[in-house]
């Protein structure tokens, strides 16, 4: 495995550079220091292999992070790394000059995704800088933007920023799996005046010239939901058909249930990012997207977006069938057959509507329905707060002058969920940028462009001070 490493004064120099050929349209001056250090703990973090189950080493990037703001100017007893299972979550607190002011929350998470070394071209948990990108593991989620919050974080008081409102910084130790420190913690900061959740939005790069076309925030994600279908018969000799056969009537509700089109829907966020992404789509789909945010009921906008698998979930409640099982014996009539529904709420819709609809479409009564979601909650949209719509657009284009900044929704679920669930309004504000093609989170040969870091560096430290001033 071919591994190519830089010198840090070396790349940094050259980041300017690498953001022309990206498109990126920031103003030169940066924060070297601060983008030096995001690489730094970036790979070092990546190098961690932070998976639930043997040999997790959340822990060891929670470490990681702890030194990182300890050596930054924070006080190690403002920062709490607690264990959980075989994970830890991580929370560091910045006191501010008003301690009547509820805190902003920096929200992210440590875990990743399991990734099989032999299925990649590089080995997922050894970073590398190659070509412009730092591929691994987490490079897009999430430890990138970890890194670069942290550097940020330091960077302001490294300059003397003294906020008014208590910042804190937390991260999760198993975001990818069950959730248990994302309720934890939200529970615990229940009190925060709002909450950035640097995993999720980002921008999007032109996939021909590589210029920033815009970037999305996101207010709201859909509900997370698992129903387990069951059939269960007499069983028997296979000699002997009868129409009651477990396998048959399964798929036959599933047949049903993949044909049926929940409601289609829109709420304030999907109508806004509608009506400002149509542009930056084929023609079609921008006249559809603009026909819908007119009128949620224009069928042949529904249909032509129903079509395309990108903007299907856009605009409402979907379900699909992800696993099936069923028998025991090729020459005997099954017994019982399961299968597993997966379906991606839209805001507003309870995962028990949710049930009780595919019922009536899956039409008989043989068929039993449990829900077997494991770590999801429902949850509304976070509100269209001005200040936090003026300090995000500000943070944006101080970075990337003139993109333009669009609302939407996530197709979830995120650590933003127990923070809404608490009543607490979370916002999803990544700033990487990248093309559509080169987007590999939970997949092989992650990477993220290098020419991110300096803008994302002013990004934060704009947002984070704005919100916490």
């Amino acid at each position: 495995m071919k591994q190519r490493s830089m010198m840090r004064s070396g790349l940094f120099a050259g980041i300017a550079l690498l953001a022309v050929a990206a498109g990126a349209q920031a103003a030169p001056a940066g924060h070297p220091q601060a983008e030096a250090q995001a690489l730094d703990l970036a790979k070092k973090s990546i190098a961690m292999r932070s998976v639930r189950g043997e040999g997790n080493q959340t822990a060891q990037v929670a470490e990681l992070y702890k030194q990182a703001l300890i050596n930054g100017g924070f006080d190690p007893k403002e920062i709490t790394i607690t264990p959980v299972d075989d994970t830890v979550y991580f929370i560091a607190r910045w006191p501010g000059s008003d301690s009547s002011l509820k805190p902003l929350v920096i929200s992210g998470h440590m875990d990743v995704v399991e990734a099989n070394p032999a299925d990649w071209e590089r080995d997922p948990f050894t970073p590398v800088v190659e070509n412009g990108y730092l591929f691994g593991r987490g490079a897009t989620d999430m430890k990138t933007d970890g890194a670069l919050a942290i550097s940020s974080l330091i960077e302001m008081k490294r300059q003397g920023y003294k906020p008014r409102r208590d910042i804190i910084i937390e991260f999760s130790g198993d975001e990818e799996t069950t959730m248990k420190t994302s309720e934890i913690i939200a529970e615990k900061l229940s009190n925060a005046e709002l909450v950035l959740n640097i995993d999720g939005g980002g921008g999007t790069l032109n996939e021909q010239t590589g210029k920033p076309e815009y970037f999305s925030w996101t207010g709201a994600e859909k509900t997370y939901a698992d129903y387990e279908l069951t059939v269960t018969n007499p069983g028997g000799h296979s000699s002997e058909p009868r129409p009651d056969n477990a396998i048959q009537q399964l798929a036959a509700a599933l047949v049903r249930i993949g044909n049926y089109h929940f409601k289609p829907e829109l709420n304030d966020l999907t109508r806004a990012y509608f009506q400002a992404a149509a542009k930056y789509e084929r023609p079609e789909i921008a006249e559809a997207m603009r026909a819908f945010a007119a009128n949620p009921q224009d069928e042949k906008a529904i249909a032509t977006l129903r079509a395309d698998p990108a903007f299907v979930g856009r605009i409402g409640t979907t379900c699909v069938a992800t696993m099936i099982n069923g028998g025991h014996a090729l020459n005997a009539l099954p017994q019982r057959a399961t299968a597993n529904v997966n379906c991606r709420i839209f805001p507003g819709h309870s995962p028990e509507a949710i049930m009780a609809e595919l019922k009536q479409v899956a039409a008989d009564p043989a068929v039993s329905f449990k829900d077997v979601t494991v770590g999801s909650v429902a949850t509304g949209p976070s509100p269209m707060r001005q200040d936090f719509i003026q300090a995000i657009e500000k943070a944006l284009h101080t970075a990337y002058p003139g993109v333009p900044v669009i609302p939407s929704m996530s197709a979830g679920a995120s650590d933003s969920m127990w923070f809404r669930h608490k009543n607490v309004p979370s916002y999803s504000v990544s700033p990487l940028f990248i093309k559509n093609s080169e987007s590999f989170s939970h997949g092989l040969n992650e990477r993220v462009p290098i020419a991110n870091f300096q803008p994302a560096i002013k990004f934060y430290i704009t947002l984070f001070t704005d919100l916490s001033k």
